[in-house]
């Protein structure tokens, strides 16, 4: 153990009980039954530290926090720690002082989750140290270690579909600008070679001799578009005759002024 190493603790549990426990006979393992469960020989808090690869189980007082024990663990599972036979909640552990002896006793866990957290607490740090072991191997012997190949195999194509990818891109882009418009109203362009576009007459009607409809007007609510004013047909021969003496002395009092009327025509 180096001495620049950290100690961290990995867990605590503030109950367990210690049991002395008879020497094993056989090979089978212990067994909690053998125990005398409701008389434990000590009461107190359990703490699991680590300092590099090695754990340590120790046995505290819950107020002063006196050490009453301790067990290194430098392999799990193995000797230094034991599940007993007939339960989850207790174990067998082996105990050393600083002159070298060693004894086994057992300890157990009034919850059972206390007891799976103890288990899962040495699980994960032997991976962790395992995991620091093979890490230091390929450090040292890099050439060991899988090697990715990332080239084609013989007969191996790649297909790219570039035509998707291009209606995917112009999908995604930007939005097409719109043409900015002055004052709200839309102008349309002037008409090729600079020669005004002949009228399409509605149903019906007919071009003038001039081969013009009539006047144009502009719409109010069509946005400045022109519309086209129907003419009246030309009036028939029965029509002349009804108003022939009409037109005709209309004629000849707007061409001259009455005399002594005092009107004056504008």
């Amino acid at each position: 153990m180096e001495e620049g190493e950290y100690e961290s603790v990995l867990c605590v549990k503030p109950e367990v009980h210690v049991y002395r426990i008879p020497p094993r006979a056989t090979n089978r393992g212990y067994r909690a039954a053998e125990w005398q469960l409701d008389q434990p020989s000590w009461s107190g808090r359990l703490r699991i530290t680590a300092k590099g690869q090695v754990a340590y189980i120790k046995l505290e007082d819950r107020t002063s926090g006196e050490l009453f024990a301790q067990a290194p663990v430098d392999q799990f599972p193995g000797t230094a720690v034991e599940s007993v036979t007939d339960s989850s909640r207790y174990f067998v552990i082996r105990i050393e002082d600083g002159n070298g002896r060693r004894a086994f006793i057992g300890i157990g866990f009034g919850d059972r989750g206390d007891a799976f957290d103890f288990n899962v607490a040495l699980q994960d740090h032997f991976k962790w140290v395992k995991q620091q072991c093979e890490f230091a191997k390929q450090a040292q012997n890099p050439d060991l270690g899988p090697k990715l190949d990332l080239g084609f195999k013989e007969g191996q194509t790649i297909k790219l579909n570039i035509a998707n990818m291009k209606k995917k891109e112009g999908g995604a882009g930007t939005p097409r600008a719109r043409p900015a418009s002055t004052g709200g109203l839309s102008l349309l362009p002037p008409p090729p070679g600079g020669k005004t576009s002949t009228l399409i007459p509605p149903p019906g009607e007919q071009l003038s001799a001039g081969g013009s409809l009539g006047q144009t007007a502009v719409a109010p609510s069509s946005g400045g578009a022109t519309m086209s004013w129907p003419q009246p047909k030309p009036a028939t021969a029965a029509t002349a005759d009804i108003w022939g003496d009409f037109t005709k002395s209309t004629g000849s009092t707007s061409s001259q002024t009455q005399p002594g009327t005092g009107w004056v025509q504008f």
